[in-house]
């Protein structure tokens, strides 16, 4: 009998004559923990749908054995049978079907004469929830009733119910809190000592390193090796996925900061099902020319609110005053925005930022497709010149302009978005979250190019969750509380206690 549990040797994946996967071997032992790790459009998330059956047996090259014997899987529902669960990165619930629905849905426990045992099914998924630390969800509740951190542990739930002995996670935490992430990882642990094995694919090295037994990385769909993680610290992870030495991951370099470029004044937000309630409460702040301007909050604080109201595209009543270059201007969706030179990326990438079945090139081009028309016909040899351009510029990584965005990992569909937002040679570049889902070779590009961006005069507005990040880029930094600005700080000397404590309201310290 086989010491492992998984044993995948040689995986070979093509799409249209590129090859995705190049001779990739992965093992995992009963109870052991391996991170995935690799640059987005490395092939992780490719060699997980090979082990899922995403992409049935017949599609690729290479051998699986599972449990010793040669798996040959052709659909998700026998790898499932076999105790091979995947939960993917974009959440597989239905939102208006109850907790217990979702955990059992397409495994559900009926009664003789086919109806549907509920009692049976609420006891167990009570049970469940139990055991993930979450006692107090109601299992008869519709899933939209719960945050983004109770629906990934839901979606495990779902995955244990299935008596899953291998749980492949992507990108597990990529929407979490803070304290959601902790939940999670102990979860895991607890999963570990009771045998059940686990592949995660995560950006988030930090979480690896906690976790994690072992460490392998594929570079271009290769494998570049595999090592214990107890004689690794995350700096050598990251020379082994991008193939060089990143010494210092925020490359802050000195940049011109000019006089106040844009103002927001009373921005106010109500919420969109009880108006009576305020997401963001009458903030104001101003943004120099060439500047960075952070900001910092816990989840729920109001800080994409405050970006979809500048951008015209809040989805409730908002009111806000906005200034440029000494000008006040009136912004009313995100058409005018772009046309006065305010641009946004958007923080939900899949929802607001693509359109999935488009091709890459198509989703580019989408904000400036007037400059490549005449009498209302496309100019398609200028448009194409551009979008090759801009896929070299952003390094994004694509078998073709025409391929279908949905066909990319998320971080080159990030690096896509941003190119869209870029075209229109904006003044104010908002970037919500940019660096969420990607890899660390393609955030130190995306930090360079920031940096790029405001020694030529831009100013730039960046919301992020990752603290070490805002510090590590921003000029100076907005904290955010309950929907009410709680602090301006100019980024000299500040620490994340700093920003913490404002955030949490205990500090009404203002320095800028």
């Amino acid at each position: 009998m086989s010491e492992y549990l998984l044993d995948m040797r040689g995986i070979v994946k093509d799409f249209n004559g590129v090859k995705a996967l190049d001779g990739i071997d992965l093992k995992v032992r009963p109870g052991e923990v391996v991170g995935l790790c690799g640059e987005n459009g490395a092939g992780k998330s490719t060699l997980m749908k090979v082990l899922s059956a995403v992409y049935p047996y017949g599609t690729w090259q290479g051998q699986i054995f599972w449990e010793g014997k040669e798996l040959k899987a052709h659909t998700i529902r026998q790898t499932e049978e076999a105790g091979i669960v995947i939960i993917h990165q974009e959440l597989m619930l239905v939102p208006q079907l109850s907790v217990a629905e979702n955990i059992f849905m397409g495994n559900e426990i009926r009664l003789p004469g086919g109806l549907m045992n509920y009692s049976a099914m609420y006891k167990r998924a009570e049970e469940l929830m139990a055991e993930l630390k979450m006692p107090d969800v109601n299992v008869a509740l519709p899933v939209y009733h719960y945050g983004g951190g109770h629906q990934q542990l839901i979606e495990i739930a779902k995955a244990l119910n299935k008596r899953a002995k291998l749980l492949i996670l992507d990108e597990p935490t990529s929407s979490l809190t803070k304290a959601e992430t902790e939940i999670l990882l102990d979860i895991i642990r607890d999963l570990k000592r009771k045998g059940v094995a686990c592949v995660m694919i995560s950006h988030k090295l930090d979480e690896i390193a906690a976790v994690c037994d072992t460490i392998s990385v594929i570079r271009d769909g290769a494998h570049v090796g595999t090592r214990p993680m107890s004689g690794m610290d995350t700096n050598e992870i990251i020379t082994m996925m991008v193939g060089r030495e990143i010494k210092n991951l925020f490359p802050r370099e000195e940049h011109p900061i000019g006089e106040v470029f844009f103002e927001a004044r009373n921005v106010t937000c109500l919420d969109v099902n009880n108006p009576r309630r305020k997401r963001v409460d009458n903030i104001s702040f101003t943004l120099r020319k060439g500047e960075i301007l952070g900001v910092a909050g816990l989840v729920g604080a109001g800080r994409t609110e405050l970006a979809m109201a500048i951008f015209g595209c809040y989805p409730g009543q908002y009111d806000a005053e906005l200034w440029l270059d000494g000008k006040q201007i009136s912004v009313d969706s995100p058409r005018s925005a772009v046309m006065q030179g305010i641009c946004l990326v958007p923080e939900d990438r899949k929802r607001h930022g693509i359109v999935p079945l488009q091709g890459v090139g198509a989703n580019i081009t989408m904000a400036v497709l007037k400059d490549y028309a005449r009498y209302g016909v496309i100019n398609s040899e200028k448009e194409l010149h551009q979008i090759e351009k801009s896929i070299a510029r952003m390094r994004i990584k694509t078998a073709s302009p025409d391929l279908p965005i949905r066909g990319l990992s998320g971080g080159n569909q990030q690096k896509a978005v941003l190119s869209k937002m870029l075209l229109p040679n904006p003044k104010v570049l908002i970037l919500d979250e940019p660096t969420r889902g990607v890899d660390v070779g393609a955030k130190y590009e995306i930090y360079k190019l920031m940096f790029e961006l405001v020694k030529q005069g831009l100013s730039i507005i960046m919301i992020s969750s990752e603290l070490p990040e805002v510090l590590g880029i921003s000029d100076r930094v907005l904290v955010i509380g309950e929907g009410q600005l709680r602090g301006d700080f100019i980024n000299e000397g500040l620490t994340q206690e700093q920003v913490l404590t404002a955030a949490l309201g205990q500090s009404s310290e203002l320095a800028a």
